[in-house]
């Protein structure tokens, strides 16, 4: 049964502050917007601040959005965007030309990002949809944090205790391991040395073996000679 209907239905037993309650209680309901309560940022790495809605109503051209700046120090509140049909970014002040749409109103995305974001954009941001009947909603706050990426990295007390315990350990097992990898190098080293005859070794055999043939020949024909002389008489 839709609010209209039962307000309609009960309105003759109903008194009239009851009968405003209940429509009241229809229209926050009929809109529901949610969106991340905090969001972390790194500094000049672009960030979505997510946002989305439901809708009792059909989607129109009057839907709006709007989405409001307050910085974390005091300071006044400020629309950055605002959407219409199509998104129109601020053109003013510090979010000039870093705003930009990345939403789907077709299925309820009210996103948008901020390009190059600083620290000094630290605050809050109010994400606001109305698509008219549809005009009451709730509040929802996103809080965003821009630290640097170095900074978002912080050793706890056990964390450090760990490292300290076991980077020691570490260090010890990876110089054993250096060591007798050296150490069986220089063994397969020697092995292959011991089984292998150098380049030296195998230069210094002989191998003139045609010339020592030829010198045995000529010393066999000259032994032949002398003989001969000897038999010859006088």
């Amino acid at each position: 049964m839709r609010c209209g209907e039962a307000a309609a239905g009960g309105g003759l037993f109903l008194l009239p502050w009851g009968v405003l309650l209940l429509l009241g209680v229809c229209n926050v309901l009929s809109l529901e917007i949610k969106a991340s309560p905090k969001v972390r940022a790194f500094i000049g790495e672009q960030v979505s601040l997510k946002c989305s809605f439901k809708s009792s109503s059909p989607i129109t051209e009057s839907l709006t959005i709007d989405w409001t700046y307050r910085p974390a120090a005091s300071g006044q509140m400020e629309t950055i965007f605002h959407y219409q049909s199509v998104p129109y970014p601020t053109t003013v002040g510090k979010f000039k030309d870093r705003i930009s749409w990345v939403g789907n109103v077709a299925k309820g995305d009210a996103s948008i990002a901020i390009q190059n974001p600083v620290m000094s954009d630290n605050g809050t941001f109010i994400c606001s949809v109305k698509n008219p009947p549809d005009t009451y909603h709730n509040i929802p706050q996103t809080m965003l944090i821009v630290t640097e990426r170095g900074l978002s990295f912080q050793l706890t007390s056990a964390t450090l205790l760990s490292i300290l315990v076991f980077l020691p350990s570490v260090i010890v097992v990876i110089l054993l391991l250096v060591r007798m990898g050296r150490k069986f190098g220089v063994l397969k080293e020697k092995k292959k040395s011991g089984c292998k005859k150098s380049s030296i070794e195998v230069s210094d055999e002989p191998e003139h073996t045609e010339t020592d043939n030829c010198l045995g020949k000529l010393r066999n024909g000259c032994l032949n000679c002398v003989d001969t002389d000897e038999e010859d008489p006088y």
